[in-house]
């Protein structure tokens, strides 16, 4: 039987914590990315994830998601608002609490993701009805898929730490929605550039920070795996930040902020399936292929006409396939443990490859389908995208009555002038 291991349980509920962290840090990287005037709303629609989600999880999504399905589409009800998760029990060598409290922060995150690709002009009641619908219809089954025991689980895919079940969830269901409520006012003729890098900057910081929680802590334990992980997670983010600042020095001659904080993230989100699988120098192959291949991805809508507002379909969608699938190809068996999990490259022939294939196809088509519908529901009942004029004059003050940024005006020259006057003419009298 096993024990319960306190440097475990420390190492997973700190790892927790720091995947927490990711969704403000988050917040920051999309809410920098926005115009002034919809900044207050991009920080809320995360925000508005932190408070459903966890509610949502516990009444019956980790049930949903890890009850178990024995190679099935979805876990069982035998653990709906906790119920026989007693503070005893055990997952490994962990408390299953702290298992719960680490699994939750990932369905958080996983929502937040897709708000970034129709920033700027949905409603704020659409997004909060889509948030519940998708994580229960989509989040809780794929998860289960991979994580609880389903049939990607049974196939033989791996995914150490969210490729699948958060990237390319993500991204596909980022792009349905982006589909659905169409193109923001004015797209392709005005200037929508991100009106604060430095709030860009630094949450591409805390999201790189609380990554490690992110994958590390998959490893569930405090072990040599989370130590193998956290190498492979630096490097390979920092060899992103590379390849996606060549790409923008080849096309515009210039190395841009906006360029190293995406292909940062392009990389954390490529190394995610793979970061316990292949080495530090297969790790640093993905983030170069990655930074390079998302930031090159970031003009498919350009290309296809249609208005990701923040990337997530450049950076999310492409990047979970480019991990997802290059486990097929970089996979070996010193990390895996297992000769039958080695890639193409170390040998290993294309099954690997297959399984990849499938499990990140079958996330897409899944994803996609059901946040499409889910987008056209709400968009013809409730309604999902604000009116012309809220999102020309500003999604912050028709939204949530409140302003970004109150500007005063300071005092102007003259007035200025005067008070010196004043004070002169007084000292004179006096004296």
């Amino acid at each position: 039987m096993p024990e319960l291991s306190a440097g475990d349980t420390a190492w997973i509920l700190t790892s927790a914590a720091l995947v927490l962290l990711m969704t403000p840090g988050l917040a920051f990287f999309y809410g920098g990315m926005v115009r002034a005037k919809a900044v207050l709303n991009m920080l809320m629609m995360s925000f508005l994830c932190l408070a459903i989600v966890p509610v949502v999880w516990v009444l019956y999504g980790y049930s949903l998601a890890f009850d178990g399905s024995n190679g099935g589409f979805i876990g069982g009800l035998g653990k709906l608002g906790l119920e026989n998760v007693g503070p005893d029990a055990l997952t490994g060598t962990i408390p299953e609490f702290a298992f719960v409290a680490f699994q939750a922060v990932f369905a958080i995150i996983t929502a937040a993701l897709i708000s970034g690709a129709i920033a700027e002009r949905a409603t704020f009641r659409g997004w909060a009805i889509f948030v519940v619908l998708w994580i229960t219809i989509v989040y809780f089954p794929v998860a289960n898929w991979v994580w609880g025991g389903g049939w990607i689980f049974e196939l033989g895919a791996i995914d150490f730490a969210g490729g699948t079940v958060v990237h390319i969830n993500a991204g596909a269901a980022a792009l349905a929605l982006a589909l659905v409520l169409g193109r923001r006012v004015g797209w392709r003729r005005d200037p929508m550039k991100p009106h604060n890098l430095p709030f860009v900057m630094l949450g591409a910081g805390l999201l790189w920070f609380g990554w490690f929680g992110f994958n590390a802590g998959s490893a569930l334990g405090a072990n040599g795996t989370a130590s193998a992980v956290w190498v492979n997670t630096m490097v390979a983010t920092a060899a992103a930040i590379l390849g996606w600042l060549l790409v923008d020095v080849v096309k515009q001659r210039h190395a841009t902020t906006l360029g190293a904080a995406s292909g940062a993230i392009a990389g954390l989100v490529a190394i995610t399936p793979a970061c316990a699988f292949v080495s530090p120098i297969g790790a640093i192959i993905i983030g170069v292929v990655a930074g390079a291949l998302c930031a090159l991805a970031v003009s498919l809508k350009y290309r296809f006409n249609f208005d990701d507002s923040l990337d997530v379909v450049a950076v999310h969608l492409v990047g979970g396939v480019i991990g997802t699938l290059m486990i097929g190809l970089l996979a070996t068996e010193t990390f895996t443990g297992d000769p039958a999990l080695e890639g193409l490259f170390y040998g290993g022939g294309v099954d690997l490859l297959g399984k990849q294939a499938v499990a990140a196809g079958a996330t897409i088509i899944y994803s996609f389908v059901i946040a499409y519908i889910l987008g056209i529901l709400i968009h013809r009942t409730v309604g999902f995208r604000v009116t012309e004029d809220a999102e020309v004059g500003g999604i912050d003050l028709a939204v949530h009555v409140e302003a970004g940024y109150e500007f005063t005006p300071a005092a102007g020259p003259s007035s200025s002038h005067a008070a010196v006057s004043a004070a002169a003419r007084e000292r004179s009298v006096q004296a």
